[in-house]
């Protein structure tokens, strides 16, 4: 089956090609660890976590790499550190213990690697001595800085004009920048942050900027190019055309991926999200009300590349299609997904479509291929069944109380009293109470 995903590069949907079929490479920007992700940050994980599990599918699961780093040296950092009286290193460890909980919740396998920012310093001042070296970058003032001009097709994967990128870049005004454009490689470190000794012959300690981690990471775990680079549409301009920029220019290539992947943006109830507007909603609070799982077929009811709308409605129908699916599905241990989902997966993560193509397998042929396909995606029969028990609705009644109900109603209808029989049962669903007869009696369950 061909694969075809769609490359914000080149703004069409090409079959996928690796390039070389028995080691496949995804790279994904991972959390800045200073706080609990918001569910914004759920978006890219749950999409690329689905790519993996079909690129696994596709190609086998000891032939695909997956990065998604972590960053661990940033501005964000060293001010929420400083805001909370804590060392930078305890910060950091506690806010990636919960984005690793937080996202095993969401169903989401490990990558293959989650590097560290400060683990591959070593990494980020070789690339940029090259770019020193090759004209790329120039020192000043105690930074090391990128020089756009000396990129020609700088701007390749937003397709900004140039003005348009110098408003959106969002740069300080420096008089040691040789141009508007121009972006940080290194810089001096404060007193009481992070510091490593500078490249270039600097002497004053200091730290990397932002966008060379990512570059340096991918480079030290895939190579100088790999195949798959994602992560969220907000990225796309400064940072992964800045990565472009550093890693082309610096390895002497025409590209530093073959495929540009990006989600869209989120909403929560219809606004942006924000602190200001009251609607900011972490991973951890979701979770304290939804299942993962619950979160993960909402999340994935809208194809990546459109932006969604994070709503309780939609979180309501996604746990009623989930438990609808795990009523229907049986068997099928093996998590191979039916073959029209896979169809519609291979058709650039058209997960809307693989979805629909779920209800249909609800059905007496369907059922172990629904099995398979859950056990596919990481849904998990028992999380949901679990959080349904915590949350089932309490009755109106005592229970003793409904069953001596259910037997006079049993009795009308032994005496062919179907009118007492059936105001009986319009008492009992008045109250929320459905009853629901068969050949082995009648049970009762309370309406959700």
């Amino acid at each position: 089956m061909d694969l075809k995903l769609y490359d914000t590069l080149t703004r069409e949907k090409q079959p996928f090609v690796p390039l070389d079929p028995s080691r496949v490479r995804m790279y994904v920007c991972g959390p800045t660890v200073y706080d609990f992700a918001h569910i914004g940050n759920a978006r890219p994980v749950i999409v690329f976590d689905v790519l993996f599990r079909l690129l696994r599918h596709l190609y086998g699961a000891d032939k695909v790499t997956y990065v998604r780093n972590i960053t661990d040296v940033d501005d964000k950092i060293n001010a929420r550190a400083a805001e909370r009286g804590t060392s930078i290193r305890d910060l950091t460890e506690e806010t990636y213990r919960n984005f690793k909980e937080d996202v095993s919740a969401l169903g989401c396998l490990p990558p293959t690697v989650e590097p560290r920012a400060t683990e591959h310093i070593d990494e980020m001042k070789t690339l940029i001595e090259r770019l020193v070296a090759s004209g790329n970058a120039y020192v000043a003032d105690e930074h090391v800085l990128f020089s756009v001009p000396s990129m020609k097709n700088y701007g390749e994967l937003s397709k900004r004009p140039l003005d348009e990128m110098i408003a959106g870049a969002r740069v300080d005004v420096a008089p040691y920048k040789r141009d508007p454009m121009d972006f940080v490689l290194w810089k001096p470190s404060n007193r009481g942050d992070p510091s490593w000794k500078s490249p270039s012959d600097i002497r004053t300690p200091g730290r990397p900027g932002w966008h060379i981690e990512c570059s340096a990471m991918s480079w030290k775990h895939l190579g100088e190019t790999f195949d798959i680079h994602g992560g969220g549409i907000d990225l796309v301009f400064p940072h992964h055309e800045n990565e472009i920029a550093q890693s082309c220019c610096a390895f002497h290539t025409d590209r530093m991926a073959s495929t540009w992947m990006h989600n869209g943006f989120l909403q929560v109830e219809g606004e942006k999200m924000s602190k200001s507007l009251g609607n900011f909603v972490t991973i951890r609070e979701v979770l304290a009300d939804w299942p993962g799982d619950v979160a993960r077929l909402a999340m994935l009811s809208s194809h990546y590349r459109q932006p969604i709308n994070w709503t309780l409605k939609g979180l309501e129908e996604a746990e009623k299609a989930l438990a609808s699916f795990f009523d229907a599905a049986s068997g099928g241990a093996d998590p191979t997904p039916a073959p029209a989902v896979l169809e519609a997966l291979a058709d650039d993560l058209n997960t809307p479509k693989a979805i629909a193509e779920m209800h249909s397998l609800k059905n007496a042929v369907g059922r172990k291929a629904l099995a398979g396909t859950l056990g596919f995606f990481g849904f998990r029969r028992a999380e949901l069944a679990a959080w349904r028990e915590r949350h089932a609705p309490q009755p109106a009644l005592p229970a003793a109380d409904i069953e001596s109900r259910i037997a006079a109603r049993n009795a009308a209808r032994k005496d062919k009293n179907f009118a007492e029989s059936d105001r009986i049962r319009d008492e009992l669903a008045a109250m929320g109470i459905v009853l629901k007869d068969s050949k082995d009696g009648t049970t009762w369950e309370v309406a959700r």
